[in-house]
């Protein structure tokens, strides 16, 4: 690889590490939520099924849609539900104003459930989570230079990997540093809607993409990779980011459990003195 392919993979790979890091906290919340009713030894053995099956979910995907990848109908269908999701996070947080930490999640809760449904549920939450991360990665590296490694499946080597690094590195961050993005999350909550708002910007890319097929044609097939489109993307996706950091309200450090049972323990003895 020459210098400055490097640098564009590497590029591909840090945008894809950071948008991984929001998506693994926002996966790993989920599944704190959705274990938190159960007794403290199962809550483990649950979590430890959740990450396991985040994993084998995440790299069959990934292995999936390397042999779909050229498929202009599996584009497609990713650009459509990639989009859906962005949409749908956004309507429900400032149509619906319903909590984005997903209301699902939070009826499992109030309907207690067993051990069992719970890791079902939990696994079904990695699926979607899953297809959510790898569709992602898979837009944002399909209009990558080829690289020199042979094809994986029916995708780049070059592109193959990138993904599959960006995975590993989301698992790593959903077993070791989720804590720190869910507290960064509730400190600039802004950040999650930009998390989702390049979820569909990169939709959007891969519908580009899928238009430009060739089995389509209606755009032309090197349109993808022309450098005004993609100096365009690369703006629009750092535009989002930046003012996710910054048009959003700093909320504050996440509050400890301590202050959070002292907190309760004041609101008590006040409703004891009413």
């Amino acid at each position: 690889m020459d210098v400055g392919m490097l640098l564009e993979y590497g590029w591909v790979l840090l945008v894809l590490i950071a948008l991984e890091g929001m998506l693994a906290a926002d996966n790993a919340l989920v599944m704190a939520i959705m274990v938190k009713h159960l007794p403290d030894d199962q809550r483990k053995k649950a979590l430890f099924y959740g990450l396991a099956g985040a994993f084998v979910f995440r790299f069959g995907s990934l292995f999936v849609i390397s042999f779909l990848v050229d498929v202009w109908q599996v584009q497609a269908i990713g650009a459509v539900y990639l989009i859906f999701i962005s949409l749908n996070h956004i309507i429900k947080k400032f149509v619906l104003k319903k909590d984005s930490h997903h209301d699902e999640a939070i009826g499992t809760n109030k309907k207690q459930s067993g051990f069992w449904m719970t890791v079902l549920k939990v696994e079904l939450a990695d699926i979607a989570f899953a297809v959510d991360s790898i569709l992602a990665a898979v837009a944002l590296a399909v209009t990558l230079p080829y690289a020199p490694i042979p094809n994986i499946g029916g995708m780049n080597g070059g592109h193959f990997l990138v993904i599959l690094t960006g995975g590993i590195i989301g698992l790593i961050i959903m077993r070791f540093a989720a804590t720190y993005f869910v507290k960064l999350l509730h400190r600039k909550p802004g950040l999650e809607t930009a998390a989702f708002l390049i979820v569909g910007w990169v939709g959007v890319k891969l519908a580009v993409y899928t238009l430009a097929h060739p089995s389509l044609g209606i755009l032309y097939e090197g349109f993808p990779k022309l450098p005004a489109w993609k100096i365009t993307f690369w703006i629009v996706l750092v535009s989002i980011a930046i003012g996710g950091w910054f048009l959003s309200k700093d909320q504050g450090p996440l509050p400890t459990s301590e202050e959070t049972e002292e907190a309760l323990k004041r609101e008590e003895e006040l409703l004891k003195q009413r």
